[in-house]
């Protein structure tokens, strides 16, 4: 299953930077040899990493040499905060970025991260493809970012060096790295534990050398930077599930033109892919951890975590946005 962004919701996701008459001297066809940059934080061999390499010749193909897209992973052009910031300033074209640090500029999307809210993939991709997706449009616009698809981030899980967990009191005292994401932060301060927000680029080092006790990611994040070299213990929470928004800045959307359909299928194509990946990656990485001696897999009690973390949502519906919030926990238990 993958995102299907319509043309019609693309071009609804122009804003104030292209007046409308700006839209009607867009050029036919991008011009030739034009040249964009996608830049993306995930390592080598990773669901995000492979979906972008084929959506760059996707686009080749599709626009028969018109576009083409040059990848920059492994965070070579910053963390993804620094990455939304160029591309709002026009100076990256597109990013795979990760949902945390895109919050900060579109609040609302964090609220797909609700504490235990999707327990599949596939459940949260049918919702993106309706009116919360439209929704969330609706809201890149107004900052000048159009949303290409959401990819697939993962349920995430936990990992620590010190213990099993296995109920929510098991969390409590313990310092979790999480991203730059505010639903994150108060999921695991709900549970008791203290939070702090490093760099993924820098999480294994500071996981190696006891600046956090533990982390939370998906299991495809786990395994492709091998996290559980240094955290040994393996929590199966799924405490939340997380897309990977897949953005294109209005700038590089003018200078598109009347390839935007080539660009628009070549995403869907990439999109789906990443999505089928991530999870055949997910399941894989869990056989292997399972089997590995040295480390130690939990399931955990989910109902016990569900309730610890219920204060979460009040505090979310009590937000400016409270009836998104409302939108999106209603279209998940629908």
């Amino acid at each position: 299953m993958t995102i299907h962004i319509t043309r019609r919701t693309l071009m609804a996701g122009l804003g104030a930077t292209l007046s409308a008459p700006a839209l009607l001297s867009l050029p036919t066809r991008a011009s030739a040899a034009t040249v964009l940059t996608l830049g993306h934080g995930a390592a080598p061999g990773n669901p995000r990493t492979l979906a972008a390499a084929r959506f760059a010749e996707l686009v080749k193909e599709k626009t028969n040499g018109r576009i083409t897209i040059n990848v920059a992973g492994s965070e070579t052009l910053g963390s993804d905060a620094a990455m939304l910031t160029s591309l709002r300033t026009g100076a990256l074209d597109m990013t795979a970025n990760s949902q945390g640090p895109v919050s900060a500029i579109v609040p609302e999307i964090a609220v797909l991260g609700l504490p235990f809210l999707f327990e599949t993939t596939d459940k949260a991709i049918a919702i993106l493809n309706g009116p919360v997706g439209e929704a969330l449009a609706a809201k890149f616009k107004a900052v000048g970012i159009v949303p290409l698809g959401y990819w697939n981030n993962g349920i995430r899980h936990l990992t620590n060096s010190k213990r099993e967990v296995t109920k929510p009191g098991d969390v409590s005292g313990l310092k979790i790295r999480t991203p730059a994401d505010p639903m994150t932060i108060d999921i695991f301060q709900a549970l008791g534990a203290s939070t702090e927000q490093i760099a993924f680029g820098e999480l294994y080092v500071a996981l190696q050398q006891g600046v956090v006790d533990g982390q939370e990611n998906p299991l495809v994040n786990i395994a492709s930077s091998k996290l559980y070299e240094v955290n040994k213990f393996i929590a199966l929470t799924a405490h939340k599930w997380e897309s990977t928004p897949f953005l294109m800045s209005q700038i590089a959307m003018a200078r598109i033109g009347g390839d935007l359909d080539a660009v628009q299928a070549a995403a869907a194509e990439a999109g789906k892919m990443q999505i089928e990946l991530s999870e055949k990656a997910a399941s894989e990485a869990l056989v292997k951890f399972k089997a590995d001696k040295a480390l130690v897999v939990t399931e955990v009690d989910r109902a016990a975590f569900v309730e610890a973390t219920k204060s979460v949502v009040d505090i979310w519906k009590k937000k400016d946005f409270g009836a998104f919030v409302s939108q999106v926990e209603e279209a998940a238990r629908g």
